[in-house]
């Protein structure tokens, strides 16, 4: 069976992914999220997690936010690590987002606007802060403050997930996570042709 399967640092990533997905993905490939409890349960799973999946034709993508971390690079190859000791590395790629996950909402304000029910949100894509989201400090802080607290981290998420443009390049995570998705899915694909 040809699948996706998304191993998300929280459940918010899955509510998004699971709005958004169904709009881009093929018929002939499933996906399956599974979110852990943070970013240090994910990297303590991850290997077992990855090595006893059963499906042969899975391909997995780990997502895991950068937060704080000044060094994404240094995040992404420990995760690289943990998925070249499950055996299965070559069937693994891993994603960081740039910060936090509501980067990717923040390049998208007319999702949001859409989403949440708020107009004029999307007037605001032109200021520098949403040019490049994934420069922000804290998209999550800005984007409760900018929705007056109607933003909830799942819900919301799940929400603007079915509204996001695939093609919005504002934030070189979303974009890179949409590549590793097209990807992953060609792959899946190619060996079923």
């Amino acid at each position: 069976m040809s699948e996706l399967v998304f191993l998300l640092e929280e459940p918010s990533a899955k509510a998004m992914l699971e709005s958004l997905l169904p709009r881009m993905l093929n018929a002939g490939v499933t996906f399956r999220c599974i979110p852990f409890e943070g970013k240090q349960d994910l990297e303590k799973q991850l290997m077992r997690k990855i090595r006893a999946y059963q499906n042969d034709q899975a391909r997995f993508i780990v997502l895991r936010d950068q937060d704080s971390s000044p060094d994404c690079t240094l995040i992404k190859r420990n995760l690289l690590d943990l998925c070249q000791k499950s055996g299965k590395a070559d069937r693994c790629l891993v994603r960081i987002v740039c910060r936090e996950l509501e980067s990717f909402y923040l390049a998208d304000l007319q999702a949001v606007e859409q989403a949440l029910g708020i107009n004029g949100l999307a007037s605001h894509q032109g200021k520098k802060k949403f040019r490049t989201p994934d420069a922000l400090g804290s998209p999550s802080k800005e984007l409760r403050n900018m929705t007056k607290q109607r933003y909830e981290k799942i819900a919301g998420s799940r929400a603007i997930g079915q509204h996001l443009t695939i093609e919005n390049d504002r934030s070189p995570s979303f974009r890179n996570l949409i590549a590793a998705i097209r990807r992953m899915e060609g792959e899946l694909l190619g060996a079923n042709a």
